[in-house]
């Protein structure tokens, strides 16, 4: 145990550590000052550059909703195309849900116009860019739409996988777990179906819609 006598020689001994070192301190604490200083800095500007690219991209997307209905239309053609070119250059850069957002407009164009594998390519880049986000499980579920549309099966059936893992959760998952036991069904592989549609039912037991219909193909497919 310390004695009463022995407090003052430590304290002592700290106060001639920093009479000795006090130019090194000084000149950690100041380096410390300045990178807190930097630290909020950065986070500040990111928050600014964030905000300015969410509101482009919502100017971006009032545009897009006024030419959408007539985007098939040859008086517009010009105008879709320039909306375009500008969408593709805001998006690539951009990332988060404003590049996401972008990326999901251009592939809406594109859908649309039943350009389908420009449409996979957009929903696939929308996916990458909001991937942390829920539109980046929205994105790779329309990326699986445009690849079946395009008779990319094993594609689709990838993309709609993806879709049901997504991070930030996914509403139609379901809906996506289905598609895949609809796509197995259609190629023929009834076993692989058939799990597929049981997955709808043990991984969503709350969605009776999806659950009936997997049921009810279940019931089919066995009954063959």
């Amino acid at each position: 145990m310390q004695n009463e006598n022995e407090t003052p020689e430590v304290g002592g001994g700290i106060v001639e550590f920093i009479q000795k070192n006090r130019k090194s301190i000084y000149i950690c604490a100041g380096v410390i000052g300045v990178s807190v200083i930097v630290c909020f800095s950065v986070f500040l500007l990111r928050d600014i550059f964030r905000k300015k690219a969410v509101n482009a991209a919502e100017e971006l997307r009032s545009r897009y909703e006024v030419l959408l209905p007539s985007i098939n239309e040859e008086d517009n053609a010009s105008d879709v195309e320039i909306l375009l070119a500008d969408l593709e250059s805001f998006a690539k850069k951009n990332s988060g849900y404003a590049g996401s957002k972008a990326w999901s407009m251009i592939a809406g164009i594109y859908s649309g116009r039943e350009e389908w594998a420009s449409a996979e390519t957009a929903w696939l880049a929308a996916a990458k860019s909001g991937a942390k986000i829920f539109l980046g499980s929205v994105a790779m579920f329309n990326a699986g739409a445009a690849a079946e549309e395009q008779g990319k099966l094993a594609e689709a059936i990838e993309y709609y996988a993806k879709s049901i893992v997504s991070p930030s959760g996914f509403s139609f998952a379901p809906r996506a777990q289905f598609s895949i036991g609809r796509i197995r069904e259609s190629l023929g592989d009834t076993d692989a179906a058939i799990e597929a549609y049981r997955a709808v039912i043990s991984g969503w037991p709350y969605d009776t819609m999806w659950i009936n219909l997997a049921h009810s193909r279940i019931i089919a497919l066995e009954s063959k």
